[in-house]
């Protein structure tokens, strides 16, 4: 290759990188705030357990999935849900301090020739097995809905890392991650409240308390 084609090569990856750049401030700066504030659905049963050397967490997650998703699904666009967790020890004195921060992603797939529904999990860092994915097939979109709906003792921290005199406080968000989506896509989904799928609860606690 010789150094005009490199040069060529370099400008129109320099450029491609730039417009995906722009386009993508233009989708932040074009939605309403109120598409990311606002609540589409609720979380219960929001729980933090001790087990073993763990600190673990619980919770149900209700929400309906838009018709416009649904349809999106069905013609083989995967979808992504994303849940985040993050541990804050509460200071009287000054800004609660972050402890640690997880997530997790559910990836929802049509398989068109078995006619099956596909969630692949892939967990953080913070989990202790960066990249790790699990997948599991289910007979409708209902079922798999069931599973990405219910948090089950998803690990989050560390308990010997907490103070048992401490207060702590639990925040969880779930959202729909447009941002997984092709950039066209995301593009089309601006000021969209189908694609508001986004949930949010907090909960404080003691490490004595979970025990």
């Amino acid at each position: 290759m010789n150094a005009l084609t490199m040069t060529d090569s370099f400008t129109h990856s320099s450029r491609k990188l730039l417009l995906d750049t722009v386009l993508r401030l233009l989708l932040l700066l074009c939605v309403p705030w109120s598409a990311f504030a606002q609540s589409s659905g609720e979380i219960s049963k929001l729980q933090v357990e001790r087990l073993d050397d763990d600190l673990v967490m619980s919770a149900q997650l209700q929400f309906e999935l838009p018709a416009a998703v649904e349809e999106v699904l069905i013609k083989g666009i995967p979808v992504t849900f994303t849940a985040e967790a993050e541990i804050y020890r509460e200071r009287w004195y000054w800004l609660d301090r972050r402890l640690t921060s997880v997530q997790r992603s559910y990836r929802v797939s049509f398989q068109p020739l078995t006619r099956r529904w596909r969630v692949t999990a892939t967990t953080s860092a913070g989990e202790g097995g960066a990249g790790l994915s699990l997948n599991q097939s289910f007979e409708s979109l209902s079922d798999a809905l069931g599973h990405i709906r219910k948090i089950s003792r998803w690990r989050i921290a560390d308990a010997s890392a907490l103070e048992p005199s401490a207060n702590y406080r639990l925040e969880f968000r779930y959202r729909l991650d447009v941002t997984q989506l092709a950039l066209p896509m995301q593009i089309g989904t601006l000021g969209q409240s189908d694609w508001n799928v986004t949930l949010s609860a907090s909960k404080e606690f003691s490490p004595e308390a979970v025990r």
